[in-house]
C-alpha cells in the first residue's frame, strides 16, 4: 500500500492480486499445509492472560506501523500485550482457510461482508455480540449490517474504509458549464456533451480485469437495489434473471463513452487522462488521488456518487471496502480478546491508526474528522450517510468465482456487448458448479 499526497487510500497492485490465479482456489480449498501458523505456536497465549495473539495481513510498512500504534495504545490502557503474527498480504488471503482450520491466532485481520460471512458460516469464527453491546453506538447502521453473519450475529469489528465514486476535475466542469449528474439520463446527456466537446467522457482501464467489476456493482445496486445485489453475489439469484440483463443493457448504453483501448490500459494510466484533463470523469475508489501528484491538481479533484437509475433505490448504497478484525473459533484468551475488540471499536483506536496512515477513513461515525483532507471528509460523510454498504464484487462474492468467471466474463461483454445472453447463461452454469462446493 502506498500513500498518496492527499492522504487518501492508495492500495498498490497487491490489493487485487489475491483474486487472481491459483491463490483464489487455495483460499477455499483448505488443501495443503498452511503457511500461516499461530504466533509462537499453539498455546502461545493460553497460559498468559496478559497476551492476545493476532494474525495480521498488514505486511506493508505504513499500515503495519499504524496497527502497531493502536496495539501499543491498547496495552497502555489495558495492560494486555498484542502479539502480532504478520504475514505477506497475499499469502494471508491465499492460506486463510487452512490457517483458520489449524491453530490460528486469537484475533485476525479480515474484510467485512461476504468474505467474513463465509468463514462465520463454516464455524471458523466466534460471534462477538457481547462486544457489539459495548461498541454498537459508535457505528452507523450500514456498518452494523456489514459486520453481521448470515445468522444475524456479529463477527466483525470494522476499523477503516473508503468509497467508490465518480471523480472529476472541478475546473473542467466549471469551464465547460457542466453540472453534476444525479440521474442516469443526466449522466448519459453529460457523456454526449463531453464527447462533443472533445473529451473522453469516462476514463477506463481494465488491463488487470478488476476495475470493470466496480462498474457492474454500481449499475446493479442502483438499478436493482442492495438486497438483489447481495443475493446475486452470494450465488442465490440467477445471472440469467432479467434484472441482470437490464444491468448489461444500461452498461451497453454507456460503453460508447468509455475510453477506447481499455484492455491494454491500467487504472493508473486511465487516471492520468483525468489528471491531464483529457477525460471528464472516472469511476474508481478514492485511491485515484494517488495519480494527482501536483498539489494544485489534487485540490481540483472532486467526486460525486454514481447517479440514480431506479427511484426506488436512489443513491442509498455506497461501495465501501471495509477492513477490520475477527475472532478465531477457539481463542485462548477470551477475556483479553473481548477487551481488545472493545478497544478496536472505539473512535480513539481509529484516530490513533489514522495518525500514522491517513490513506483511509474511519469506519466509526464518532471518530474525529478534524485532521481529514477535504476529500477525506467528503468520503467519510458519503459512507456515513449510506443506507447500505457493499464491499466490491471480489469481497461480496466467492473469490474463485469472481477471478475465474466474472473477470473474464465482464471483459467478454466489454468487447462484445451484443453477446450478453449466451454470456449470462455461461456465467450461471459456472456459478452453480462453484457455489455447489460450499
Amino acid at each position: 500500500m502506498r500513500i498518496s499526497p492527499s492522504g487518501l487510500h492508495v492500495p498498490g497492485p497487491s490489493r487485487r492480486n489475491v483474486i487472481r490465479g491459483a491463490g483464489s482456489a487455495a483460499l477455499l480449498a483448505g488443501a495443503g499445509i498452511p503457511l500461516l501458523s499461530a504466533c509462537g505456536g499453539s498455546g502461545s497465549s493460553g497460559s498468559d492472560s496478559k497476551t492476545v495473539s493476532l494474525g495480521s495481513n498488514a505486511s506493508d510498512a505504513v499500515p503495519k506501523k499504524a496497527y502497531q500504534s493502536v496495539y501499543d495504545a491498547f496495552k497502555k490502557s489495558s495492560g494486555v500485550t498484542v502479539k502480532v503474527n504478520t504475514k505477506d498480504h497475499n499469502t494471508f488471503q491465499e492460506q486463510i482457510n487452512s490457517y483458520l482450520q489449524g491453530t490460528p491466532d486469537d484475533v485476525f485481520n479480515w474484510f467485512a461482508g461476504y468474505r467474513m460471512q463465509f468463514f462465520a458460516a463454516k464455524g471458523l469464527a466466534s460471534p462477538i455480540d457481547d462486544v457489539w453491546e459495548k461498541i454498537g453506538a459508535n457505528f452507523p447502521d450500514a456498518m452494523k449490517k456489514l459486520s453481521k453473519g448470515a445468522d444475524g450475529k456479529y463477527y466483525f469489528v470494522p476499523l477503516t474504509t473508503y468509497p467508490w465514486a465518480v471523480f472529476y476535475r472541478k475546473s473542467v466542469f466549471q469551464a465547460k458549464g457542466y453540472t453534476v449528474p444525479t440521474t442516469w439520463d443526466e449522466l448519459v446527456a453529460l457523456c454526449k456533451q463531453m464527447k462533443k466537446d472533445g473529451l473522453v467522457p469516462i476514463a477506463f482501464g481494465d488491463k488487470d480485469a478488476w476495475p470493470a467489476m466496480g462498474t457492474f456493482d454500481q449499475i446493479n445496486f442502483r438499478l436493482n437495489g442492495y438486497d438483489f445485489h447481495v443475493e446475486l453475489m452470494a450465488g442465490k439469484a440467477a445471472w440469467t434473471d432479467s434484472k441482470v440483463k437490464d444491468v448489461f443493457d444500461h452498461w451497453a448504453e454507456l460503453l460508447p463513452y468509455h475510453q477506447d483501448g481499455f484492455m491494454g490500459r491500467t487504472w493508473q494510466d486511465a487516471a492520468q487522462t483525468l489528471v491531464s484533463k483529457k477525460a471528464g470523469m472516472y469511476l474508481l475508489g478514492t485511491f485515484v488521488a494517488q495519480q494527482f501528484t501536483n498539489a494544485s491538481d489534487l485540490a481540483d479533484l472532486d467526486f460525486f456518487p454514481f447517479p440514480e437509475i431506479n427511484s426506488a433505490y436512489g443513491q442509498d448504497t455506497v461501495e465501501a471496502p471495509t477492513d477490520g478484525f475477527m475472532v478465531s473459533k477457539s481463542p485462548k484468551n477470551h477475556d483479553g480478546v473481548v477487551k481488545l475488540l472493545e478497544y478496536l471499536g472505539t473512535p480513539a483506536a481509529e484516530e490513533t491508526y489514522l495518525k500514522t496512515d491517513p490513506s483511509v477513513v474511519a469506519a466509526s461515525s464518532k471518530a474525529s474528522t478534524a485532521a481529514y483532507s477535504t476529500l477525506q471528509k467528503k468520503a467519510f460523510d458519503m459512507i456515513g450517510g449510506a443506507k447500505s454498504l457493499t464491499q466490491f464484487m471480489d469481497r461480496d462474492s466467492r473469490p474463485d468465482f469472481t477471478s475465474t468467471v466474472m473477470q473474464p466474463g465482464l471483459q467478454k461483454f466489454l468487447q462484445n456487448p451484443k453477446g450478453v445472453d449466451s454470456l449470462l447463461s455461461s456465467i450461471e452454469r459456472q456459478k452453480k458448479t462453484i457455489f455447489a462446493s460450499e
